[in-house]
């Protein structure tokens, strides 16, 4: 066999866009495995004009992670690739780009603004492709879709119709949050709640008929007066008993509101009264309807008075009109005082305008039926959360869920299929667009101009997807593929995304979308804030990739993710990813550029180590498994780290140094290289299939180059992922490893604080009761001296508590005593004075620590998670100082 070479420095830019197409090209992606039950993932789509963040990265990554173990594990598995129109979104990015050119959609006219935009669409469309492509995600591209695609599209105008058709579907008058910018209305969750600085004004209200009589009242908005119809008061209020069913005059109109008694006014609360705006405040609606107000709407649509409005307001934005209002208010003596204070504001959540409640016809989704059997569902186990945590906030949203606004004032995106007859007025639904009026027949009709929420078709896209269309039209893929296995989102999407596709797949399929749903936390910085271009502190996933290669990007993201946490990142923390897949190209390197003139043996006879590693290698597979299958990707991530930099290289390779680095040209020193490579090469082989997951692209490079008859004709990519066996289970192999290792590690440790050259070969001294390991200890004696660096290495039957040998320092570890004769190796003054130094050094520092332990504020003030740090230390300083005082008692 001859030598291996790979590049001295590992450099994923030479080969991960060449693993990536050889994927690609060999169908490495596609649901292949017959016979075999199907694991399926769809992505949550990005937005087709957007570009990865660093959020899109870990989600991705942890997607791919899963796919890939469960692809290895010989299962049928998919993951559909596609992106989604973003209706707001994109609108906004091509009327800005508009606005560039001088132009703007209402010129263009609806057609061509809606050609312009699939012209920008068609130019962007690769961008995520290339993106998701570049940081490995294993997705199948042939399935690729669109939610705005020809299947997706009729599956969207089925579900309204059906919808409609169950009177699950209405349009009405409603307040709803309006965006003044996107000139459309949003849904509860896409209202962004910000504590913001404002101010509460106090006004007074004269009643009417009695002169000099008022009602105070306060509010956050006093433009809004301009549309009250009523002030409320409590019915049990005894102040204002008197006043219920009077007028006051509202200021400055000529209008005057009757006095309504309701329970929603809270009479601890300011003056008890309260001004009722009926089309700009939710509460007030409710108010409203109970007591049969009008409604007066003085907004228009992009945000200013209108003619509701005396002639001085009409025209002026909200901000303007505040500010003439209030000196409108102080000159009519109808200003108290204000009071400065901190509430939350609601802004949208695309173009962070401040959002007005809004009175208009829109269409809307009864949800209470569909979140009963989502509730349903989740009750009976069909549905599973990791972490549980986030089963109480889905309960919660479904318990208290409102009607979802699902009509938009846009352009782009799917058209509300519903049709007004000029001739008849009457009002069509239908799947097929009507050549003339069902009801009489004119051909006179108007489309609603009204586009569908984007979360509309989104909420369809794990069966959609997969080409359902009604329930009479589903495809090969559907009845495969569907329900699908596994959702993997981020927590912040629960409320717009995930519960609703549980609600529309439950109603239209009968079944829900997927069984496991693991919600994973959201990338912050590492202050704890949100990554943002205001902020300036976000992470491009792609010169991340660029800088340190894909697999360092993943891992680091997957060794990070611990459930229901979020994630604090740099630039500085995927160095610790870009290492590790430096110390796998390192490890397989020093390995493969050592086969020179060897051969593979048949069955080869195994020496302890290898047996140790075999059944490290055995329980990670279990434990990753594990891990693997309850999304707990952090664990999953460090065991594959300790295994693999511990176990297998710090030990392991460093253990079989002993069997190839034999000067010896005899046949027996031969075979012993030929025996040692072939277990080298084959647990080398099986550590790749482990980590694929997590380090797809250096693994998948390294495999290729392994001998054949190690590796197999498959890639990596599609080999059997490592299997844990109970058979290969050797308790005893690890607890004489470990004992050797621990014997090692105490006198490396010894070596270090002694400051003892690496160079220098020391003698130790070990003295063991007879029986135990004493016979292991002297078998392997020759690897002991290796990794420990000793010239010499006795070893003594003796029970413990023997007289010291002079000169040495004594480690006491389980079952047996070392000495090191630390005197041949140092100048003995000079190290009892360093460490005296040490320990006076670590008495001071125990005592600040007692000191702060000792105080009672202390205890009580700090963080739980700061105190315990602090034991912890103090626990570690008592540590080393036994440990210093024992070594100069020695020294003595």
């Amino acid at each position: 066999m001859k030598a291996i070479e790979l590049e001295k420095a590992y450099d994923p830019k030479t080969f991960e866009d060449r693993i990536y197409a050889l994927w690609k090209d060999n169908g490495c992606f596609k649901p292949t495995a017959e016979g075999s039950a199907p694991f399926t993932i769809v992505i949550p789509p990005p937005n087709v004009t957007g570009i990865l963040h660093l959020g899109h990265a870990l989600n991705n990554s942890l997607q791919d992670i899963v796919i890939r173990f469960h692809r290895m594990k010989g299962e049928k598995t998919l993951w559909v690739p596609g992106t989604d129109h973003a209706g707001i979104a994109t609108q906004n990015v091509v009327e800005k780009r508009l606005r560039s050119q001088g132009k703007n959609r209402r010129e263009l006219g609806r057609e061509k603004f809606v050609e312009e935009t699939w012209s920008f669409i068609n130019e962007h469309r690769t961008i995520i492709s290339n993106q998701l492509s570049r940081i490995g995600a294993s997705v199948d591209w042939s399935r690729e879709r669109f939610t705005l695609d020809e299947g997706l599209s009729r599956s969207v105008r089925d579900v309204f119709v059906t919808l409609y058709e169950r009177d699950l579907m209405y349009k009405g008058n409603y307040l709803v949050n309006w965006c003044p910018s996107c000139g459309t209305a949003l849904a509860d969750d896409e209202v962004e709640h910000e504590d913001t600085p404002g101010k509460m004004y106090h006004l007074r209200y004269p009643v009417a008929g009695s002169e000099g009589v008022f009602v105070e009242l306060a509010t956050t908005r006093p433009e809004t007066l301009l549309g009250d119809t009523a002030v409320a008061v409590h019915p049990e209020d005894e102040r204002y008993a008197h006043l219920i069913g009077k007028m006051v005059k509202l200021p400055l109109t000529d209008r005057e509101i009757p006095v309504v008694a309701d329970t929603y006014v809270d009479r601890a609360f300011g003056t008890g009264v309260v001004k009722i705006t009926p089309a700009h405040d939710p509460n007030d609606w409710e108010v409203a309807k109970r007591h049969d107000l009008q409604v007066i709407n003085i907004l228009t649509p992009d945000g200013k008075l209108n003619d509701e409005v005396p002639q001085k307001y009409r025209g002026l934005s909200v901000a303007e009109a505040r500010k003439i209002v209030l000196e409108d208010l102080v000159a009519g003596d109808y200003f108290i005082k204000d009071e400065k204070i901190t509430h939350a504001v609601g802004h949208c959540y695309r173009c962070h305008t401040v959002i007005e409640p809004f009175l208009s016809e829109q269409w809307f989704v009864r949800m209470k039926p569909l979140a009963e059997k989502a509730l349903t569902s989740w009750r009976n186990g069909e549905i599973v959360f990791y972490p549980k945590k986030w089963e109480n906030t889905y309960q919660r949203w479904l318990e208290n869920i409102r009607d979802w606004c699902v009509s938009r004032q846009l352009w782009w995106g799917h058209r509300i299929p519903a049709w007004t007859c000029k001739s008849c007025g009457k009002l069509t639904v239908a799947r097929e667009d009507p050549s003339c009026c069902p009801h009489c027949g004119s051909k006179e009709m108007d489309q609603d101009s009204d586009v569908l929420d984007t979360w509309f078709s989104s909420w369809l896209w794990p069966f959609s997807t997969l080409g359902w269309e009604n329930n009479s039209c589903t495809t090969p893929d559907y009845k495969t593929f569907y329900p699908t296995t596994a959702l993997i989102s981020a927590y912040d999407i629960i409320f717009f995304w995930v519960s609703r596709m549980i609600m529309a797949g439950l109603e239209f399929t009968g079944k829900a979308p997927f069984r496991d749903i693991c919600m994973h936390g959201l990338i912050r910085d590492k202050q704890g804030r949100k990554m943002s271009k205001s902020l300036g502190n976000g992470l491009d996933p792609l010169e991340l990739v660029d800088e340190f290669g894909a697999d360092a990007l993943k891992f680091t993201l997957a060794y990070m993710c611990a459930q229901g946490q979020d994630l604090l990142v740099d630039k500085e923390s995927f160095k610790m990813g870009s290492k590790f897949a430096n110390k796998v190209w390192n490890a397989s390197r020093y390995i493969l550029m050592n086969l020179e003139g060897r051969s593979l043996v048949v069955n080869p006879p195994l020496l302890p180590a290898d047996k140790w590693i075999i059944s490290r290698l055995n329980g990670a597979a279990k434990a990753m498994e594990e891990a693997f299958l309850s999304y707990r990707f952090n664990d999953a991530s460090s065991t594959a780290y300790e295994y693999f930099w511990n176990d297998f290289c710090d030990w392991y390779v460093e253990a079989t140094k002993l069997s190839m680095r034999s000067g010896d040209d005899s046949d027996q020193a031969a075979a012993e290289k030929d025996r040692a490579t072939t277990v080298l090469l084959t647990v080398l082989a099986e550590s790749l299939r482990l980590l694929h997951p997590l380090l797809p692209f250096v693994t998948e490079e390294i495999y290729s180059r392994l001998p054949l008859e190690i590796r197999g004709e498959s890639l990596l990519i599609t080999a059997p992922y490592p299997e844990y066996k109970k058979e290969k289970e050797d308790p005893e192999a690890e607890g004489d490893f470990g004992f050797l290792k621990d014997l090692v590690r105490m006198i490396r440790t010894l070596r270090s604080e002694c400051t003892v050259n690496p160079d220098k070969k020391i003698r130790v001294t070990v003295r063991m009761p007879s029986g135990g390991r004493i016979g292991f200890l002297k078998e392997n004696a020759a690897l002991v001296k290796l990794l420990a660096g000793l010239g010499e290495l006795e070893i003594a039957e003796a029970a413990a508590g023997g007289e010291k040998p002079a000169g040495s320092i004594g480690l006491a570890g389980a079952g047996f005593e070392a000495f090191v004769h630390i005197a041949e190796a140092v100048d003995t003054a000079a190290l009892k004075q360093k460490f005296a130094k040490e320990l006076e050094k670590d008495k001071k520092f125990i005592g600040g620590l007692e000191s702060k332990l000792a105080n009672e504020n202390f205890l009580k003030n700090a963080p739980p998670e700061l105190v315990e740090g602090e034991k912890r230390k103090l626990a570690d300083a008592l540590d080393r100082t036994g440990k210093l005082e024992s070594w100069l008692r020695d020294m003595a």
